[in-house]
């Protein structure tokens, strides 16, 4: 009957369906009313670095959110009989920040610039000093006003600058739309007009005066739009994009395309003040709902906003599974070279649990995992490290366990601020992304880390995509004045199911040691790289 029920509404376009472009996948969910999820499927790909900066090729975008929509319609099909055609609403995400320039014709002017870039230092300085704001080498304001130092010609030509997730956006819609949550990644935010803070606006165009272009910044922002109001609706072009077949229907309505961060926080149900959560991919970041601003401006902390316009410390770290999943992938080659084929998430669980045997400590091991510069510990490039002396306690769960606990190292540094020095409360943390798909394992570890309780729900391993799925349902579905918060306390999670592992004194207690040999390390290493740029410069 269930079955039955699912078939009638998937005929019906009674779903939502969330994509989201991941660091490493790009990922769609459907779901139905009651927000279970119907579906899910992905499409794996990878960034480059390319002429200096980090980027994913276009036409493969393109050909992965063609794949990823094409194995759930094919999904749906063998499972309940049924080609999709109707969908009740839409919703896109996507990493945050970075920087996509496009022409008059909507072609892109230079290669996508991701926010794993640190190309940017002047600019960002620049504009902090200029805003007294922090603005993050990422953001995209930051990379325009780089180009404009670097005298790029593009800037010039530039039309519109947009985020990955208003590309698609507009991509599937022909809409300049973006979420306030994404759009807090581009510009800062005015909390009291929900849109672009207009007197930094002015300072930027005042700025560039003297460079004589045709455009003023407002001319070639994205509109910025809040959780529940309707951002366009899907053309003919766009339902042909993303279902070449030509079995979905158009005119079906779009959400505010929004950032990684904000369907992270709907995921977890943090959008309320004195929560936070997580998120972790390629990079890892925690989001903190504030009950006041903070007195003042930290190099290690963003100011971004919910996808409903409240104000959040984002603490993001550039590095966190990358080099973990590097590792496991060597374990992998082992096991094929022993002429076995391994089930990989079955690798994963085995070598996680290992850690939890492991010394409190992680056994005089360390790692850092720095697949790129890491912009919280001032690491300029990436530099994947892992150390031990001779009286290291080098076994299988100890390497598992220092691997995890550097995943959330260069976090907690930037949490400290927060609630060591602006005494903000943090009552509980929710954690989703692959990386906390095997039970307990990085949950135990992350709240070893933080010395937090951390939840993680049984949606934990859909993470954005599902998020974004509920931001679309809520544009359809809300009541009239019903907010975002409330939405998701009284309906979405009225009945979640969610695990809680609070830190034990022994973990915790080892992780502090384990940070002592981290925050050593950084200096020796820092130190070293200094040293030989100094004698390389002299040579």
């Amino acid at each position: 009957m269930m079955d039955q029920n699912l078939k009638q509404a998937i005929v019906r376009g009674e779903t939502s369906l969330g994509i989201e472009f991941g660091s490493t996948r790009i990922k769609a969910v459907l779901i139905d009313h009651h927000f279970n999820t119907i579906c899910s499927s992905s499409y794996e790909w990878e960034n480059q670095l390319i002429g200096g900066y980090w980027t994913y090729h276009m036409d493969e975008m393109i050909h992965g959110l063609q794949q990823t929509y094409h194995q759930l319609k094919q999904e749906i099909e063998k499972k309940y009989g049924v080609t999709i055609q109707k969908i009740g609403s839409i919703g896109c995400s996507a990493m945050m920040q970075g920087y996509i320039a496009l022409d008059q014709a909507g072609e892109l002017l230079v290669p996508f610039r991701t926010w794993r870039n640190a190309t940017t230092s002047k600019a960002a300085s620049v504009l902090t000093e200029k805003f007294q704001f922090k603005i993050p080498e990422r953001w995209s304001i930051a990379h325009l006003y780089q180009a404009i130092l670097n005298g790029e010609e593009h800037v010039t030509n530039i039309n519109y600058i947009t985020t990955l997730s208003g590309y698609i956006h507009r991509l599937l819609t022909g809409s300049k739309a973006i979420g306030i949550g994404d759009a807090s990644g581009m510009f800062p935010m005015d909390e009291s007009t929900l849109g672009y803070h207009e007197e930094m606006v002015k300072k930027f165009d005042d700025l560039i005066a003297d460079k004589g272009y045709a455009w003023n910044l407002k001319d070639i922002l994205p509109k910025v739009y809040t959780a529940g109001e309707h951002a366009g609706y899907l053309s003919e072009a766009g339902a042909r994009l993303l279902d070449p077949s030509g079995n979905l229907e158009s005119n079906i309505p779009l959400c505010p395309p929004e950032g990684d961060a904000g369907t992270g926080m709907v995921a977890t149900n943090s959008v309320q003040k004195r929560t936070g959560n997580i998120s972790v991919g390629t990079s890892i970041f925690a989001m903190i709902v504030l009950e006041k601003n903070l007195s003042t401006v930290y190099p290690e902390i963003d100011i971004v906003t919910t996808p409903d316009g409240n104000p959040v410390a984002m603490v993001l770290a550039n590095n966190c599974s990358s080099d973990i999943n590097a590792w496991v992938d060597l374990f992998r080659e082992f096991y094929e070279a022993m002429g076995q084929k391994p089930d990989m998430n079955q690798l994963f669980s085995v070598l996680f649990n290992e850690a939890l045997k492991a010394d409190a400590d992680g056994g005089g091991l360390l790692s850092y995992g720095y697949y790129s510069g890491e912009n919280i510990t001032g690491i300029a490039k990436g530099r994947p490290l892992f150390v031990r002396s001779p009286e290291s306690r080098f076994n299988l769960a100890n390497f598992m366990r220092v691997h995890l606990f550097a995943a959330f190292a260069a976090l907690r540094l930037g949490l400290d601020i927060l609630t060591q020095k602006e005494h903000v409360t943090i009552e509980h943390i929710w954690a989703h992304g692959g990386l906390f798909k095997t039970p307990r394992v990085a949950q135990k570890m992350c709240a070893s880390a933080l010395n937090i309780p951390v939840s993680v729900m049984s949606t934990a391993g859909e993470g954005g995509a599902w998020g974004m799925a509920i931001l679309a349902s809520y544009m359809l579905n809300k009541q009239q004045h019903e907010g975002l918060a409330e939405y998701l306390t009284t309906k979405v999670f009225i009945d979640a199911e969610g695990q809680e592992v609070s830190p034990n004194s022994a973990d915790v207690n080892g992780f502090a040691l384990f940070m002592e040999r981290y925050t050593e390390g950084l200096a020796i290493e820092q130190s070293a790289v200094d040293h030989f740029v100094e004698n390389w410069k002299k040579a």
